[in-house]
């Protein structure tokens, strides 16, 4: 409902300002005729604002009427500003304006077709594609699943390849939240809580949900802000929560905690967390219920009991590569293994990380995903545990590639946002984002409509995976879990490619075991981790390193 407090607001000034012109001219006409000319023009604009402020298909015109037609306008002669930007754009990183307008084009079901050939260089180092077939294949289905749950698991999960990465209520709206869940509900693919806990708002639509347990427990904490078994076991038990993901650390900023300061923790906030509303909500930077890989796996386990047998593993950015080696020596002398392993790229996002860590903190995703398949075909358990991947994965090449890698799926967080509707205005962290997506604040977040939105969220999840079954069927295959390294090509300078095998070090099953890997990290490291610390073994440390 439209109120006097929101009409007046500073985002709708162009909107009172068009009604003040639009009374002064109306009190000036009788006196002078000319004064129904800008009379006019002022009418126009208000019937404009008023229309924007009640329509609900775009956020951004709700919350900033008249104004945001400029970014409209701006975008409709984007083709002729276009080249000005390529040459002069000072965004560096992965996420390239090529992936957004993708997005963005499949949310809204708009043809992403392009002419006049590629407009990327083949011919630069580092260019990606995959080989196409002389014998292309016919997909039937774009709807790929992969089954997630081991030998220890007894309600295995039938996942979709493609599902929304962890972003907590808290970070996102409550209307972002209602939007993504129902999209996921009726598109058939996954939500990810992030670490703050299942909220109502994740509960209302009903869509199938993997709950991320982070340092803080929220959701399944005690008074002192330890792990509470009986609080645990009572949500994880309910059908909508069909995976439990273990958070060690994330791609943005891993090795730090965070705080959501007190004035920022709602009601709705503090009942979905299990906190005190009003005090500032702390997520440590290490696990107080395990201190050792041995204790990880014990805790992992524990989880899978208290959900009644419900598929069950852990998220983490790659960091030293020795305490992942220490994990997988100790599922071999436990014989625990999780059921699935997120590996989160140093290039995923938040909207709170520190500037050095964003950038110079972590093992980009490539790297760490395949460290992370080396090292369990070496152990011999690849085929019990599942590897899911995240960090700045949007199309679906993106996906393909990760798929050919080592991947099983892939999540994706800011492609889903962008569904809903964000336009990158990096003001996540101060709680005005201009499309209510990233806020708190009860009128912005209400110009997110949530059927639309929600659409938009279904829209782009299928529309990827039609995408990325097009890539399928033109290589020969006809699922991406047929995709091999063999497939994906880079071009390594201007003369030279080579195949994802050709540049990668790929161990044999079981060849950590034997210890015959003269990879440099399997070879320097393996001896000399244990299952009972994350350091190296003290007289081998100096060694290995």
């Amino acid at each position: 409902m439209l109120t006097m407090s929101a009409l007046f607001a500073p985002r709708n000034a162009a909107l009172t300002l068009s009604a003040a012109a639009l009374v002064l001219c109306l009190a000036v006409a009788p006196w002078h005729p000319v004064a129904l000319i800008p009379a006019a023009v002022a009418a126009a604009l208000v019937v404009v604002g008023l229309r924007d402020l009640t329509q609900t298909r775009q956020s951004i015109r709700r919350n900033y009427p008249i104004m945001a037609h400029l970014r409209f306008f701006l975008e409709e002669i984007r083709p002729e500003i276009r080249q000005y930007f390529l040459e002069n754009d000072t965004d560096q990183t992965p996420f390239s304006r090529s992936q957004r307008s993708i997005a963005y084009q499949r949310a809204k079901n708009v043809l992403d077709k392009r002419p006049f050939g590629t407009q990327a260089d083949v011919y630069a180092p580092g260019h990606e594609w995959i080989n196409h077939s002389i014998a292309a294949a016919h997909v039937e289905n774009h709807d790929f699943r992969v089954s997630i749950g081991g030998p220890d698991c007894q309600q295995p999960y039938d996942a979709s390849v493609f599902n929304i990465s962890a972003m907590s209520f808290g970070a996102l709206s409550a209307n972002a939240i209602l939007a993504l869940n129902r999209g996921a509900k009726d598109g058939g693919f996954a939500h990810d809580t992030g670490e703050g806990s299942i909220s109502r708002h994740h509960r209302q639509h009903g869509g199938d949900l993997i709950w991320e347990i982070g340092s803080g427990y929220f959701g399944c904490r005690d008074a002192k802000g330890g792990f509470d078994a009986g609080r645990f076991a009572e949500q994880a038990r309910e059908p909508q929560v069909r995976m439990i993901e273990v958070k060690l650390s994330q791609g943005a900023k891993p090795g730090h905690g965070g705080v959501l300061l007190g004035p920022k923790v709602t009601h709705e906030i503090a009942e979905a967390r299990g906190v005190a509303p009003g005090e500032d909500c702390i997520s440590p930077a290490t696990h107080s219920a395990f201190s050792t890989p041995r204790g990880l796996l014990e805790f992992v386990q524990k989880l899978r009991h208290l959900s009644g047998g419900k598929p069950t593993g852990f998220k983490l950015c790659i960091g030293h590569p020795w305490e992942f080696l220490a994990i997988a020596r100790a599922m071999l002398d436990t014989g625990i293994a999780p059921d699935f392993i997120v590996v989160d790229g140093a290039e995923g996002g938040t909207g709170a990380a520190p500037l050095e860590f964003t950038d110079h903190v972590g093992m980009p995703l490539r790297e760490g995903m395949i460290f992370v398949q080396n090292t369990l075909v070496g152990i011999g358990l690849r085929d019990k545990v599942r590897v899911g991947v995240s960090g700045k994965i949007v199309t679906g090449f993106d996906i393909a590639r990760a798929m050919a890698l080592g991947a099983d799926w892939c999540n994706a967080a800011r492609g889903f946002m962008f569904a809903l509707g964000c336009i990158q205005a990096q003001a996540c962290h101060t709680g005005r984002c201009p499309t209510g997506v990233s806020t708190q604040d009860a009128v912005r977040q209400k110009a997110l409509v949530v059927p639309d939105k929600a659409e938009r969220v279904r829209n782009f999840h299928r529309n990827t995976l039609i995408a990325l079954s097009e890539l399928v069927a033109a290589a020969g295959l006809r699922h991406p879990s047929q995709l091999k390294p063999a497939h994906l090509m880079r071009r390594v300078s201007s003369t030279e490619i080579k195949s994802a095998a050709l540049l990668y070090d790929f161990v044999a099953p079981g060849e950590l075991l034997v210890g015959t890997s003269n990879i440099p990290v399997f070879s320097a490291y393996w001896p000399a981790v244990s299952a009972d610390a994350f350091a190296l073994k003290p007289r081998l440390a100096l060694a290995a390193q």
